[in-house]
């Protein structure tokens, strides 16, 4: 029977993967695509090919495809040389990612500088330039649970957590500009250690105040936070047809339009989607059942209990 190890021994080799992980970002600079997703898995982060120059995935599953295996790596990477390298974020043994994005329309610097104040986010592992001048924070998976990934589009703040993805250095992608750049290593942490998302979300996003909600809608409601919570797991890409299944579900319950855009729509604007994609789905989701009350959306998504 092996000895059981120490306390000390167990920190040690959590150290020493960590360690190799981080190691990773520093030297993909150097590497080809194909040599840094190598270099990944066998630091024991998992990957996945994505379309040269974009976010998309290549894999017919996307991010759930992602892999350590040595063999799967190399053929993903002959098959596409120049693939950029898709890391699925929400992992115990891997990594949650806070995006922090530049735009037009604004820039989260100013929501990150709150979190830091706050004492929210010193626990980054590594600090990767993105694209569009903004910055990707990795942080330690936790252990004792996942964390679901969610977005704040006013505040120019993505969280990756489970469910999610992101780009990893040394891919490139296209900017706003037509140019490809690319995804670059500026600092590794002193004292890595998982990030608390809903502290952060609460911080950043205070909830509104609900409404006085009628007795009669006391389960419908109930239901509606049940489906906006759903929504907010969604992948993107999904995100839209979710968002009018859910209505659907609603409607069909007696739920007032308004009182559906309150609960949904904001989980919708969590997720990333805009203003007015979110306006017409919820619109067209009411005016559907309006028009067919005996039938449902034919839309294959399933409520979790």
């Amino acid at each position: 029977m092996a000895p059981r190890r120490t306390t000390a021994e167990m920190a040690d080799e959590y150290r020493e993967v960590r360690e190799a992980k981080l190691t990773v970002f520093a030297m993909a600079a150097r590497l080809s695509l194909a040599q840094a997703a190598a270099a990944y898995a066998a630091a024991g982060v998992a990957v996945f090919p994505c379309v040269p120059g974009t976010k998309r995935p290549l894999t017919r599953h996307g991010f759930t495809e992602a892999s350590t295996d040595p063999r799967r790596i190399a053929w993903w990477w002959r098959c596409w040389p120049e693939a950029n390298i898709g890391v699925p974020t929400g992992r115990p043994d891997g990594f949650d990612v806070l995006d922090v994005d530049v735009h037009r329309s604004g820039s989260g610097f100013p929501a990150l500088l709150r979190a830091r104040q706050a004492g929210l986010v010193g626990g980054w592992a590594a600090l990767v330039r993105s694209p569009s001048g903004g910055v990707h924070l990795y942080f330690p998976g936790a252990e004792d649970r996942g964390q679901a990934s969610w977005a704040l589009p006013r505040a120019h703040v993505d969280f990756r957590g489970m469910g999610g993805y992101v780009i990893g250095p040394p891919s490139r992608v296209l900017a706003g500009d037509g140019r490809r750049r690319g995804y670059a290593l500026l600092a590794t942490g002193r004292d890595p250690r998982p990030l608390d998302a809903g502290a952060l979300r609460r911080l950043l996003a205070p909830a509104p105040r609900r409404p006085r909600v009628r007795s009669g809608v006391d389960r419908a409601g109930r239901s509606g936070r049940r489906l906006a919570a759903w929504l907010e797991l969604q992948p993107e890409g999904n995100r839209n047809r979710a968002l009018f299944w859910a209505a659907c579900r609603q409607a069909e319950a007696g739920v007032a339009e308004d009182e559906a855009r309150h609960v949904l729509g904001a989980a919708a604007a969590r997720t990333g989607l805009g203003e007015r994609e979110i306006e017409a789905t919820l619109t067209s989701a009411f005016r559907t059942l309006g028009r067919r009350p005996a039938q449902t959306a034919e839309v294959s998504y399933r409520l979790a209990p």
